[in-house]
């Protein structure tokens, strides 16, 4: 049975929620795997230095960006995206998406706080059957306070 531009589009959203859920439980490795088959773009329009490509490269970014609390294996986050707007190409196999974000942290010496919110803009495809991310481009809009969450 084909899939449905509906069925799609859900599954591209269960994606985006994956990728929230996986990096507030500190699985940096089932981040990374999200993107086997894509990049994330860490500034629009960046030299390549900004570009984090395959499973390897964003592991790496991950991996030197976010600070990992020992005593719960995670980053003490939450992501939330919302506002999806998710446009689907059947026939090619491919996907775009918009959506926001925010970040809420709270640590023993932070109280829970929004910490950076923007937009997400996202492209899918379908190489295998299979929905995965091509490429992330993330828009900061708003900054609070990151000392708790990037190693830098």
């Amino acid at each position: 049975m084909p899939t449905s531009s509906a069925d799609s589009a859900r599954q591209i959203e269960n994606l985006l929620h994956t990728y929230a859920e996986l990096i507030d439980a500190g699985d940096l490795d089932g981040v990374a795997d999200l993107f086997a088959h894509g990049r994330i773009h860490g500034e629009e329009g960046g030299g390549p230095e900004t570009v984090f490509e395959g499973r390897e490269g964003v592991r790496k970014l991950y991996g030197f960006s976010t600070r990992i609390y020992e005593d719960t294996g995670t980053p003490r986050t939450k992501h939330v995206t919302t506002n999806a707007i998710i446009d689907v190409d059947e026939e090619s196999g491919t996907a775009s998406c918009r959506s926001y974000f925010t970040v809420l942290q709270a640590t023993d010496a932070l109280a829970l706080q929004p910490i950076i919110a923007g937009r997400y803009r996202d492209t899918f495809h379908r190489p295998d059957g299979t929905w995965w991310f091509e490429s992330r481009t993330m828009h900061v809009d708003l900054v609070g306070d990151l000392s708790h969450h990037l190693k830098w």
